[in-house]
């Protein structure tokens, strides 16, 4: 079986980068018309797309997954039809592919030019959400990239039937069928294989829990683009609208909690807090929210209705990533104070800060160390969707290459165009 496994990854990587040089010349309107019949596929297979997912949600309901585990795993039609105008989003959006970055003429008359260019063959590892598979294939095809896809067991049959119609749409429009593969096998192996291929793979990109993430970054040989966690935070300032900023911490937790960009914590000043958090507990609390608090906020929703369940918070809970309907609070006493605690317990993915002040409102934004910080606005929006780049490949806290949603023009390297008129180096 180990055999088997290690032949099985090795021909994919081997297929793949032999697809890539095929890849990395094709014209824009072949890419857009793969991605157009990726689009159509995506509309005539919604009904069959619902029924693969239903095992991967009876597997996952069996296994004992959270609530919002199986909101990251489900495809409802909406969802497809999200996903599809997410692809023709790409397609609407420029080729990176041949973009002139910069230029320069030397002395000696030769004429340099900076050309963004594919990476090459970029392995995806990924958990749960089956919608990453069309996101990063089609991203991947945009730029130029060979994708090769290794999504979680909890998604396995979802992501074997958005495979299909991503190989479907390359055949029918005769482009090789490698330039986007799905791994056929959910077993642990196959990965660890993949990650020493470094002769025919030329960058990681893990998108999933903290564990994986890690396990990635330590056993592989090939160059990793990587968030670790999403501990997302929302800092409610002195100079705050109090009623927005309880909308924003309502939307920033409870739409979809099992999301990287949902909040993990909330900060209040100490100003505001005694009117503030009375008023977003309860409303936190009647969406289902576990609240686990310091002593002073502890004090302070004692005698109000927000106090149902209110659990004393550790240290590690303000480092914790839920994926769930659980947000930990703390009351502080600066702006200074709260860009500190951010940055203590952040971990560089999307922060945001509440507030009718300009000034403070820069402080914030310029003070914390994160790839997405906001002012007056969830952080739900760090989404490449959302960010207009039509979909994401991952969401980067690295601060090498790339940082924050990665798009089209972040799946590129770059190379020189040197043009010369017979120079010779003496």
């Amino acid at each position: 079986m180990t055999e088997d496994i290690e032949k099985l990854t090795q021909s994919l990587a081997k297929k793949a980068h032999s697809a890539s040089r095929e890849l990395a010349i094709l014209d824009t309107g072949k890419k857009n018309a793969i991605l157009g019949r990726i689009a159509e596929l995506l509309e005539q297979s919604s009904d069959e797309l619902v029924s693969q997912n239903e095992k991967d949600l009876r597997n996952g309901r069996e296994n004992g997954l959270s609530e919002a585990m199986i909101d990251r795993l489900a495809l409802t039609p909406k969802r497809i039809a999200d996903m599809t105008e997410g692809v023709r989003q790409v397609i609407a959006l420029p080729d990176p592919v041949g973009e002139e970055i910069e230029r320069s003429t030397r002395p000696n008359g030769l004429e340099i030019r900076k050309i963004r260019a594919p990476m090459g063959v970029i392995g995806i590892i990924y958990e749960s959400r089956p919608n990453v598979t069309i996101d990063c294939a089609v991203l991947c095809l945009k730029s130029g990239n060979v994708s090769i896809l290794r999504g979680g067991k909890e998604a396995f049959h979802s992501n074997l039937a958005l495979s299909e119609i991503i190989r479907q749409a390359l055949v029918e429009n005769d482009v090789n069928p490698d330039s986007s593969a799905l791994i056929p096998t959910t077993d642990r192996e196959a990965l660890e294989h993949l990650l020493r291929l470094d002769q025919y793979v030329h960058c990681i990109i893990p998108r999933g829990g903290e564990g994986l993430i890690r396990f990635v970054a330590e056993n592989s040989r090939i160059p990793v683009i990587k968030h670790y966690k999403g501990v997302c935070n929302l800092y409610v300032d002195s100079e705050a609208d109090l009623e927005l900023a309880r909308k924003i911490a309502i939307n920033a937790k409870c739409q979809r909690p099992g999301v990287c960009n949902a909040v993990e914590n909330l900060f209040v000043h100490q100003d505001v807090a005694d009117t503030f958090l009375p008023a977003a507990a309860e409303s936190l609390v009647k969406e289902g929210v576990e609240l686990r608090v310091d002593s002073r906020t502890r004090t302070i929703l004692e005698d109000s209705s927000g106090s149902n369940g209110l659990k004393d918070a550790t240290e590690d809970d303000y480092h914790e990533e839920f994926h769930d309907l659980v947000l930990a609070v703390k009351v502080v006493g600066s702006l200074r104070d709260a860009i500190e605690q951010v940055n203590r317990y952040g971990s560089g993915h999307s922060d945001a800060i509440v507030t009718k002040s300009e000034e403070h409102a820069n402080q914030f934004m310029e003070a914390v160390d994160s790839s997405s910080v906001y002012w007056n606005a969830s952080t739900r929006f760090t989404d490449g969707f959302e960010f207009g780049l039509g979909a994401e490949i991952g969401i980067s806290t690295d601060r090498l290459h790339a940082r924050g949603p990665m798009g089209l023009r972040e799946l590129c390297t770059y190379k020189y165009h040197i043009l010369g008129t017979g120079q010779v180096r003496e």
